[in-house]
């Protein structure tokens, strides 16, 4: 089992929430994207990482099956789900329809120090260059991207984008590696916050947009290794 970190659960009256909540939050945040072959889940290994039997865990993995966040094969175990190319393409193009919708939200929502907080909660975009610490930035730009829901201030976008954000998180970590669309990324970020900075509501939406698209179209020409 590979860069799954799960921290211990401690009883409650629903173990099963509790163990599905741990293994959901610990998937989402594996770089699946950016190792070869498939990501299998060993429960007894999850149970002793969990601190809880077995039970709870099979209920929890049932239920992230259910949601597609894993696969059930039938004499080889549970494997974290990988998408295709064809299919993260499509993902990246829902979250970038309500990702845009939420910048465009957040010029009129979101209060004035919520949006001059955005410069300084991300000075990794300001500040020296991309590929030396390619591990923070990728942290950095999946939090910019969160942020931008959060401001836009709807519950409904938040939830929509909280169950595409696994794939949608591991292949932006894994294309921010690829050609220059680190320091590609870095300059359409600034341009965004410069956008929610001055509440251009239809420049924010459009940038927004033209960037994740931009990922879509990367995916495309960099993503033979998914197919």
């Amino acid at each position: 089992m590979k860069n799954l970190v799960i921290n211990p659960i401690v009883p409650a009256t629903s173990l099963r929430t509790l163990a599905y909540e741990a293994l959901k939050s610990a998937i989402t945040e594996m770089d699946i994207y950016g190792q070869a072959g498939d990501i299998r889940l060993d429960e007894r290994s999850l149970s002793q990482s969990l601190g809880v039997s077995r039970t709870p865990i099979r209920e929890a993995l049932t239920v992230l099956e259910q949601e597609g966040f894993v696969r059930n094969e039938p004499r080889r175990g549970i494997f974290v789900v990988k998408k295709t190319r064809k299919e993260i393409v499509g993902m990246i193009q829902a979250w970038t329809a309500l990702e845009s919708m939420a910048a465009r939200l957040a010029c009129t929502q979101a209060s004035d120090d919520d949006l001059a907080c955005i410069r300084r909660m991300f000075p990794e975009f300001f500040e020296g260059k991309p590929h030396e610490h390619l591990d923070e930035y990728s942290e950095a730009n999946i939090r910019f991207h969160q942020k931008i829901l959060s401001l836009g201030q709807c519950e409904a976008i938040q939830a929509l984008c909280s169950n595409l954000l696994m794939h949608v998180r591991g292949i932006r970590n894994t294309a921010l590696r690829q050609g220059d669309r680190a320091s590609k990324s870095i300059a359409e970020h600034v341009a965004i916050i410069e956008a929610l900075e001055a509440r251009n509501a239809d420049l924010a939406e459009r940038l927004v947009r033209e960037h994740g698209l931009g990922l879509a179209a990367h995916v495309e020409t960099y993503g033979n290794h998914l197919d």
